[in-house]
């Protein structure tokens, strides 16, 4: 078998070791370098005196054993290991571990060996702990390592103090080349416009209020002549108008309303008589006729009681034109003057009264008597003829005039109650046609109370207000642009400019935005924009600097400073001064242009120092 490695000292004739596999008895001593029989102990080296010299006849060897521990008697030779072979593989290990450590071993000289035990034994020490003392080493070479990171790495605040001011130097910008633009920048809230909560005075309504039909729907758009809802089964028409509806108007009324509603009829085409005449009259009620044509509805004629008063007044002129066609027959019989017969009566009445006076004298009768009835009979026949008295008859003619006139006026009166009116619920006048509708308060088979819809205007606008400084510098018509969440550049124009009261700090400010598309519109709506509008620009591309760089010269004359050399060289740098003529003033820049000297896109010139 294999024998472990060991090494065993010589002092004497006494063995070092004994070899564990053999009994106590067998061979207890002898001669390592000779023999090899002794067994290598697995001690650790034993070092020399502590003066360094070695014992007089001490050797060292180093072998491996070969034998049977169990066969006593046999005498197997121990193969001896060559020294100098086995100090050749020592000195190997040593150098690789030299190599790691970079330095010299311990107690090891240089140039001269003069204790070649003592070095081999620091050798094994070494060669048995290598990974710790590779440990040592790495933990001390990251010791020095950190030391000297630290020593160099410096942070920003200790360089910030550390560094030293820089010298001072001139502050310059470049001259500028492009269009130069003044503007007024406001934040404006994109809207349909004048949003308002819509009621109908339903207050005319015969019975309950009640939603029928027709109730839009948010978005639809309420026009001229549009049917807003149906209240009762009557139509809620739309009309152009500012003042609420708040009664019926019919023939006989007058004010305000009356004119607007006259106004409103011509917006669509109807002529509803003179708008500077306040009253509503029958050319009045046939164009509200014509409008309910138009809107597809019959239009309201009156209750039962104004028909049936209607009907009343028509019987009474009937009545009232017989009575005074009969009167006036009786005053054209009786101005008529005799008939035939009354003529022929009374002439034969004369003539009866003459022959009777002709007897009387031919007989000596009664002359007298008979000359009286003679005179009689011609007086009666000469009233005849005169004419007779009509003033009885006229006197009836004239009071079934009377009456007729007060039968006409009451038919007059019963024709209006049933002429076409335009009741209060039946109509909504709005400002800005068309409309958009924003909300709905009610919906089919409801009460009609409070508040029936929320509309604004179809069209979008753009609300915001300006500084009064800057909005005297606006007007209406000029155009501004606005960005889209996409960034897409709208025109807008002012529509209107509201100063509001004398001491207002700002002005009201709508603008009309152009060309936006249904997906546009629903991106936009209901934000607030940032506005810009120009108020002076240049024509076309011009020279400008800071505001900061102009200078004034002794006679007034404007200049700017332009630096020839290097600016960082401050007072000692090379500058020469320019006279310009100054032009438009926008976002602290002034158009420039040279009137002494050249000035050039790019120049350097002085702001400050």
């Amino acid at each position: 078998m294999i024998g472990r490695r060991g090494r065993g000292k010589n002092e004497g004739t006494e063995g070092s070791g004994t070899q564990p596999d053999q009994a106590p008895d067998q061979g207890g001593t002898g001669d390592g370098v000779s023999s090899g029989d002794d067994a290598v102990s697995p001690a650790a080296p034993e070092v020399a005196d502590p003066a360094g010299a070695p014992e007089t006849g001490a050797t060292e060897t180093f072998g491996y054993v070969a034998g049977s521990a169990a066969d006593p008697d046999t005498d197997t030779p121990t193969a001896a290991v060559d020294p100098d072979a086995d100090a050749t593989a020592d000195a190997a290990a040593t150098d690789g571990f030299e190599t790691i450590l970079g330095a010299p071993l311990p107690d090891e000289e240089v140039e001269a060996k003069p204790d070649t035990s003592r070095v081999k034994g620091w050798k094994r020490v070494f060669r048995g702990n290598r990974m710790l003392w590779i440990t040592v080493v790495i933990a001390i070479l990251s010791l020095v390592a950190g030391l000297a990171v630290q020593r160099f790495i410096i942070s920003p605040a200790e360089a910030a103090a550390d560094k030293k001011p820089d010298a001072p130097g001139l502050v310059t910008a470049p001259v500028e080349f492009g269009e130069l633009s003044n503007d007024v920048t406001i934040r404006a809230d994109v809207a349909y416009a004048d949003a308002v909560d819509v009621s109908i005075d339903a207050s005319d309504v015969s019975g309950a209020a009640i939603v029928t039909g027709r109730v839009p729907a948010v978005g639809d758009t309420l026009d001229k002549l549009s049917v807003a809802m149906e209240v009762a089964g009557r139509p809620v028409i739309v009309l152009p108008g500012d003042l609420p509806s708040y009664r019926t108007l019919r023939i006989g009324v007058n004010g305000p309303d009356v004119v607007q509603l006259k106004q409103a009829l011509q917006a669509v085409g109807i002529d509803g008589g003179d708008p500077a005449d306040a009253s509503f009259t029958q050319q009045t009620a046939d164009a509200v006729a014509a409008l309910y044509t138009a809107a597809g509805y019959a239009a309201p004629t009156g209750d039962e009681a104004a028909n049936t008063a209607y009907k009343s007044a028509q019987e009474s002129v009937t009545a009232a034109e017989q009575g005074l066609a009969q009167a006036q027959a009786e005053l054209n019989k009786a101005g008529e003057g005799p008939s035939q017969v009354q003529i022929l009566q009374a002439n034969q009445q004369v003539h009866d009264a003459e022959v009777a006076l002709a007897e009387a004298r031919r007989t000596k009768g009664d002359v007298d008597s008979a000359q009286y009835l003679l005179d009689i009979a011609i007086a009666q026949r000469e009233e005849m003829w005169a004419g007779v008295n009509t003033d009885a008859q006229q006197g009836a003619v004239d009071a079934a005039q009377e009456q007729l006139s007060r039968a006409y006026a009451d038919l007059e009166t019963a024709r209006q109650g049933v002429q076409a009116s335009l009741p209060s619920s039946e109509v909504l006048f709005l400002t800005d046609l068309p409309r958009r509708v924003d909300d709905v308060k009610v919906k089919r088979g409801s009460k009609l109370e409070g508040a029936a819809l929320s509309v604004s205007g179809a069209t979008v606008r753009l609300n915001g207000s300006a500084a009064v400084a800057d909005a005297k510098l606006l007007a209406v018509g000029t155009a501004g642009t606005f960005a889209l969440p996409d960034g897409t550049q709208i025109n807008a124009k002012i529509s209107a400019i509201d100063q509001g009261k004398a001491d207002a700090q700002r002005w009201s400010i709508q603008l009309d935005p152009e060309g936006l598309t249904p997906e546009q519109l629903a991106s936009v709506q209901g934000t607030n924009v940032r506005v810009t509008i120009p108020v002076g620009a240049t024509e076309g591309e011009v020279l400008s600097v800071p505001l900061a760089a102009l200078t004034a010269g002794a006679g007034g004359e404007s200049r700017i400073e332009v630096v020839d050399g290097d600016p960082r060289e401050g007072e000692s740098a090379k500058t020469h001064l320019v006279e310009v003529k100054l032009g438009l003033s926008a976002g602290g820049f002034v158009e420039v242009t040279p009137t002494e000297g050249k000035l050039e896109e790019g120049d350097l010139v002085v702001i400050g120092e």
